[in-house]
């Protein structure tokens, strides 16, 4: 550790993961890999599994996936954990695979939501799945999280439910459900599941998982932070909090009430149930005796000797604090206090209170002032509360050094290669070729972009590895993996700069409340220091072996160029030609709503950007990415994208629509036509949606505005603006007057997402045949629809090659 102290390093009140006694199946050691199946447990000499990971993904083991994770730091605990990887859901009996689990079920749908991982933003179906072997898709029910423990339950009803990974997260307290248009209850109630943990979980995982092992029962385990649970109002471990009743907005403050000027002092006081100040103590002493004693003088004017002694009549004035202002400067203790949310009744049915619903969680992200949550659902009789507890403390560096240093196979398991034993054919997976060779260097992101779910999972404070973690990574990576030519392709994680970059102090840490470290500007108790990242670059690219390191990660430029050197060393030696960045927009309307820095900062990394890679002699570009249909955008600033982009000579291949995942502040905008980055009340900011098919398609040809397939729409749509100045043919035009013939095709960087020409027309309504749904059975979205009429070409008639089929 020769870095200088930082965020990395800062002391963390929570018992270190290395510090619990290990259970007693450790004697049985490491697994090569997690078994998947009874005659890999016979092998290890297992008998039972102690707890069985159930996952929407193919096991990979290797760090970048979840259920890896913590299926291997549950191991170096102890316990015996299997892995059931994307089984059959139609029935329980793929779920009592490897038996009975002996202590809980741990659930995910896995690292993507279920939802986004199925649909694109237009609720289209994918045909694809990264996480499956074959890149298949289909090999997870939708809600996946929910689907998964009702089969737990019904294999075994009575071992507990833990629920984790990023859709139980999302989904802690009432959300709104984009695919369904409404507000779904909390996860937790939907699934019935015991317990909740939300975020990176390893810390709260392993202390539940050896309570659990204690004989513990599961629902008196409470206490533990980042976890969600459901408890019934009067159950009696809920007494003794404080509850801030935050169920409302626009009420008014404490009126006090106006006096009465006819009222004679001693009259106020009878009517506040006390009594004048006047009248205590004097009893009936006549007022002209209190004051001839005052001052030892008889009533004749003559000093009176026996008077020298005070008179006990006479009392000093005391002053004491009003009760009443007392009470209102009291603050009950944080850890002791929890707030109220709206109801999931109200906030179904109040837009206004679901955005201020939003805004609270947000407010209580920051695990060093953070208070409990809870949220009933249900009335009456069936009435209960989710509790969420707040977030979990962050690892520090030597934690996250011991869960990135556990022994990870760090490829598929072996039941997923094909006849030749290959991972890298017809079975490939998609997501662990992509991180294959790659470094994944800390988590949490403090950006706060409204559209992104990062922070609500992963949280703001930055948990960082150290060097030596990430060298020897590097080295295990060459010695160990095969198919290694010697380029690393990644070195980063959520944001590829913000290692160990965070708060200054720990004080001021622990105390703050923003959503952002970076917006509106960069926060003057952030430490912007990127040497110790350079250090890592230069360091491990001279590694012998090593030919280069790439940087494939996100970069954050508005803190990229506070460090001239970072770029220099990022420019010069880490980019592959391209290097990917997200101004998201270049209108101040959206900016402001995605919390993201103005075209500005762009401009200033694009000038550093070209003039490294020139006195490098490479000719290196910059690839943006742009968001279409973001709450917060007009017409018109798509409008002056698409012109920045032509004036730019930028012509957009991949082009992402806003997607409203749950619990992001942007989804909230999307539902309530409010701003939750500001306090929320009937009257607040309103924000300009984006609805609706048409408008969300006009808001992506402008960013495609090179596609004759879009001049169409575009042309009708400047025309109403009272644009049409930019129709025409000269190089300061954004489209042209005429129309070429085109078959509706849309070629992608992306085999995947282009539609083949002619494909379109290539099927004759007649010749679509739709399969019928079994008699009797109700299809839903957990059951499985049937196929979607997608307009994908027949084999032609000629046995001609047939075409590709449409997208």
């Amino acid at each position: 550790m020769n870095a200088p102290v930082d965020v990395s390093f800062f002391a963390r009140a929570a018992k270190p993961l290395t510090s619990y006694r290990p259970y007693w199946a450790k004697r049985f050691g490491t697994a090569p890999f997690l078994p998947m199946s009874r005659a890999e447990m016979e092998k290890l000499g297992w008998d039972s599994c102690d707890i069985i990971l159930v996952t929407g993904d193919a096991y990979v083991d290797h760090p970048s996936f979840g259920m890896a994770v913590i299926g291997r730091t549950l191991e170096a605990q102890g316990f015996r954990v299997g892995i059931i990887a994307q089984p059959d859901w139609q029935s329980a009996e793929p779920f009592k695979a490897l038996g009975k689990p002996n202590l809980f079920w741990g659930v995910t749908a896995g690292n993507m939501d279920s939802m986004i991982n199925r649909y694109t933003a237009d609720r289209k179906i994918r045909s694809d799945d990264a996480y499956t072997p074959g890149d298949i898709g289909g090999k997870r029910p939708d809600r996946a999280a929910i689907v998964y423990s009702q089969r737990c339950r019904e294999a075994f009803k009575d071992v507990p439910i833990i629920l984790g990974g990023i859709e139980g997260s999302l989904r802690r307290i009432a959300h709104y459900d984009y695919w369904s248009d409404k507000v779904r209850r909390s996860i937790v109630v939907d699934a019935k599941c015991d317990l909740l943990l939300y975020g990176n979980a390893e810390r709260a995982l392993v202390e539940v998982a050896h309570r659990i092992a204690a004989r513990e029962p599961v629902e008196q385990i409470t206490d533990v932070r980042g976890t969600a649970f459901v408890r019934r109002p009067d159950d009696e471990s809920g007494k003794g909090w404080f509850e801030i009743d935050s169920t409302s907005v626009d009420e008014p403050g404490r009126v006090e009430a106006h006096v009465n000027p006819y009222m004679t002092t001693s009259e106020q006081a009878a009517a506040q149930g006390s009594t004048c100040s006047k009248e205590d103590g004097t009893g009936s002493v006549a007022p002209d005796s209190v004051a001839a004693s005052a001052g030892g003088i008889s009533a004749g004017g003559q000093k009176d000797p026996k008077s020298a002694e005070p008179n006990p009549a006479i009392q000093p004035m005391l002053f004491v604090a009003n009760p009443a202002l007392k009470a209102k400067l009291k603050v009950p203790p944080r850890d002791k206090s929890v707030i109220r949310l709206p109801s999931y009744e109200q906030v179904r049915a109040d837009s206004v209170l679901y955005a201020h619903a939003n805004r609270v969680l947000h407010l209580e992200t920051n695990p060093g002032n953070a208070r409990a949550l809870v949220q009933a659902h249900g009335e009456g009789v069936t009435a209960r509360d989710v509790w969420i507890n707040p977030p979990p403390i962050p690892l520090t560096t030597a934690e996250m050094d011991y869960v990135f240093d556990l022994h990870y196979a760090r490829g598929p398991h072996p039941s997923y290669a094909d006849e030749n034993g290959s991972h890298d054919h017809s079975t490939k997976i998609p997501a662990w070729e992509m991180i294959r060779f790659s470094v994944n260097i800390m988590r949490g992101c403090f950006g706060g972009c409204t559209f992104c779910s990062i922070t609500e999972h992963e949280g703001r404070i930055i948990q960082s590895r150290s060097e030596d973690s990430i060298i020897q990574e590097i080295e295990d990576i060459r010695d160990k993996v095969k198919g290694f030519t010697g380029t690393i392709s990644d070195l980063g994680g959520p944001t590829a700069n913000m290692y160990r970059l965070g708060c200054k102090s720990p004080e001021i840490e622990a105390a703050c409340r923003k959503p952002s470290c970076v917006y509106p500007g960069i926060c003057s108790n952030l430490g912007t220091n990127h040497d110790p990242l350079i250090k890592i670059y230069r360091r491990g690219r001279a590694l012998k072996g090593i030919k280069k390191i790439l940087i494939g990660s996100g970069l954050r430029y508005d803190l990229a160029v506070k460090s001239p050197e970072y770029v220099k060393e990022l420019v010069q030696h880490h980019v592959g030609g391209y290097l990917k960045i997200a101004p998201e927009h270049t209108e101040q309307g959206p900016l402001t709503k995605m919390m993201k820095p103005g075209i500005g900062s762009y401009d200033k990394f694009k000038q550093m950007f070209e003039k490294f890679s020139e006195e490098a002699g490479k000719k290196q570009f910059l690839i943006p990415y742009f968001i279409a249909a973001h709450p917060g955008t007009s017409d018109e600033d798509m409008m002056n994208l698409a012109i920045w982009l032509k004036k730019n000579g930028f012509r957009a291949d991949q082009v992402q629509t806003f997607y409203p995942s749950p619990m992001a502040t942007a989804t909230a905008m999307y539902h309530s036509n409010k701003n939750p980055l500001r306090k929320i009340t009937r009257d607040s900011e309103a924000v300009d949606i984006v609805r609706g098919d048409k408008r969300r398609r006009l808001h992506k040809a402008f960013l495609r505005y090179h596609d004759p397939n879009n001049w169409p729409l575009l042309r009708d749509a400047l025309k109403a603006m009272g644009r049409a100045d930019l129709i025409g043919n000269g190089k300061h035009h954004l489209i042209p007057t005429f129309q070429p013939l085109t078959d509706g095709g849309y070629q992608s960087a992306r085999r995947k997402n282009s539609t083949p020409t002619g494909a379109k027309s290539a099927v004759a309504p007649a010749s679509r045949t739709v399969q019928q749904p079994t008699k009797g059975r109700i299809l839903t979205q957990h059951t499985g629809l049937p196929p979607r009429v997608t307009g994908g070409a027949a084999k032609p008639a000629t046995g001609g090659k047939p075409f590709k089929k449409a997208r």
